[in-house]
């Protein structure tokens, strides 16, 4: 019941097989032992995957209800190991898992040693319940969903930068709006990110940056300003080391994006299983200084 719950979430064989570590096949098999004790269809088998047959739907609202009890005692009975133990599984935007999070994992796994960590670099949007994640690091203004929690553990800003190579080659622009006339540096999946704002005097200026450039993530901008490509708007815990060593230089730094600090966020949960709750105050506690 509990796998099945699973299958109807995640929409096919595969998908279950790929988060529980078994083949698809023996989830297949599974579903159809239960299919034959209920007497009932549950599940219709398609090319692209599976759906649930109108049996199956009212089956899946009260399976739901037990995996949700079966979670709390599970969560429960772990509050009582000693040591935390378990799979830990993180999405983290790449700068930050690239930057920050993959440096400070030996330190964690080291007081944790039980525990293992699975962890992908990405900068789409994570649904953190339906795709079985324990927590998410992102920006905490990327936080839509009320059932989840948003934990800061990093003041961030998002600056303008360029190398001193474009520089020389294009020069500077004299004002926020002159960034029209400069190759931008965008990313291609991040909606109203390449709408740059900057705030002066408790003024808004916005421009629409453009460029022969899109990265897909502030990983791939980052590498691209570097090589001198173009003008680039950064976080600062990507780019302060390299204006201390001259590789970036920073423009306008009158003007500052505020509200992009990053977050741990995890879904609301009455009993937080230890592993998250241990990696959110570890986070926390780690990056509580790192506020440039």
């Amino acid at each position: 019941m509990l796998l099945f719950v699973k299958v109807v979430d995640l929409g096919s064989f595969s998908a279950v097989s790929r988060s529980s570590g078994q083949t698809p096949s023996a989830v297949s098999k599974q579903i159809s032992q239960l299919e034959d004790h209920v007497g009932r269809r549950l599940l219709h088998r398609t090319r692209t995957g599976v759906t649930v047959s109108d049996d199956g739907a009212e089956f899946y609202i009260k399976c739901c209800a037990l995996a949700e009890k079966y979670q709390d005692a599970a969560d429960h009975i772990a509050n009582f190991d000693p040591e935390p133990n378990g799979l830990l599984r993180i999405a983290s935007s790449v700068a930050f898992g690239k930057f920050q999070l993959i440096v400070a994992l030996p330190n964690f796994l080291a007081q944790y040693p039980k525990i293992t960590v699975s962890l992908e670099l990405t900068d789409r949007h994570v649904d953190i319940e339906e795709e079985q994640f324990d927590v998410a690091i992102n920006f905490a203004e990327q936080l839509t969903n009320p059932n989840m929690i948003a934990r800061k553990i990093m003041r961030n800003e998002r600056v303008l930068c360029a190398s001193p190579d474009f520089i020389a080659a294009h020069g500077v622009p004299t004002s926020f709006q002159d960034l029209e006339r400069f190759n931008c540096l965008r990313t291609s999946n991040m909606v109203g990110r390449n709408a740059w704002t900057a705030e002066l005097n408790g003024k808004t200026h916005t421009v629409d940056a453009s460029g022969n450039f899109v990265g897909n993530s502030a990983d791939a901008v980052y590498k691209a300003a570097l090589a001198g490509l173009g003008i680039a708007r950064l976080s600062t815990y990507i780019v302060a080391d390299k204006f201390e060593t001259g590789e970036l230089v920073r423009l306008f730094p009158e003007y500052v994006q505020k509200g992009a600090d990053v977050a741990v966020i995890f879904a609301e949960k009455r009993n937080l299983s230890p592993k998250i709750r241990l990696f959110v105050e570890f986070m926390a506690d780690r990056f509580k200084i790192s506020q440039r």
